[in-house]
């Protein structure tokens, strides 16, 4: 079967971690690529590396908490280059932080970020997709259904992602917009396990925690979203794709483990 490459793919967050090396997925396969995020450093830097890279690439500082802001980038990416194919959002906060001691600001904070920060990016999008045969992929996380320890505000902010997710996917379908998410377990080199799993000790005892008993590579990761934007997966829509090595199999008992190693 032959997939057909998308020819605009917009990347909320798509300056680091997961969500650039989806931007640089895209970009290798000759996609204009559009990323957003809050630095404006961080923008540039990831624009010049597409474009070194020869893509066709144009970026955007925005708060995703900034609705208006985020609504003018996606304007502007439409009216570049037309409606939007792929769209990947993965913006997000986190760091570890007992119920008892979060203030909260922090819970806010994530759930601003995360949550909120979805549905703008959504919201923004509609009328600027491919109708029919745009596919959205919203990254989350295993804490979407494991009540993680440390993660309360985390766990609760990709829960209602999911939810928006699955909302979506009912409510546009109709258009031809197919939307999933994707829960990474661990992953190498991001921010978020640099938080979650600070020491040597703490890396083992995530890593026991898996059944395949490695982290996750960005290209794990990536592949799976590239899969559920392909035509290989045009009857899937409003799934939650865990893409964690099996870490969710163990249920809370094993990530609480981890989490106090």
């Amino acid at each position: 079967m032959t997939t057909a490459v998308p020819r605009v793919v917009f990347v909320a967050g798509g300056t680091s971690g997961i969500n650039f090396a989806v931007a640089q997925h895209y970009a290798a396969l000759g996609c204009r690529v559009a990323v957003l995020s809050r630095s404006q450093d961080k923008v540039d830097a990831a624009v010049h590396a597409l474009a070194d890279s020869g893509a066709d690439a144009i970026g955007f500082a925005a708060d995703v908490r900034d609705a208006q802001a985020v609504d003018d980038a996606f304007a502007r990416a439409a009216q570049a280059w037309g409606p939007i194919d792929v769209l990947v959002s993965g913006a997000a906060g986190n760091f570890a932080a007992p119920a008892s001691e979060l203030s909260p600001r922090g819970f806010e904070t994530v759930v601003d970020i995360d949550l909120v920060g979805t549905f703008n990016v959504m919201r923004a999008a509609w009328g600027r997709l491919s109708t029919p045969g745009a596919a959205i992929v919203n990254v989350t996380a295993a804490q979407s259904w494991l009540p993680i320890p440390g993660q309360i505000h985390v766990n609760a902010a990709k829960a209602g992602i999911d939810q928006v997710t699955r909302t979506l996917a009912v409510e546009w379908g109709p258009n031809g917009i197919r939307v999933n998410s994707v829960a990474p377990g661990p992953v190498s080199g991001t921010e978020g396990m640099r938080r979650l799993a600070p020491t040597e000790s703490s890396v083992k005892a995530w890593t026991q925690a898996v059944p395949l008993r490695r982290f996750a590579e960005t290209d794990d990761v990536v592949r799976a979203i590239d899969w559920l934007c392909s035509d290989a997966a045009s009857y899937v829509t409003g799934q939650v794709l865990s893409v964690d090595g099996g870490l969710a199999l163990g249920g809370a008992g094993a990530i609480a483990s981890a989490i106090t190693a």
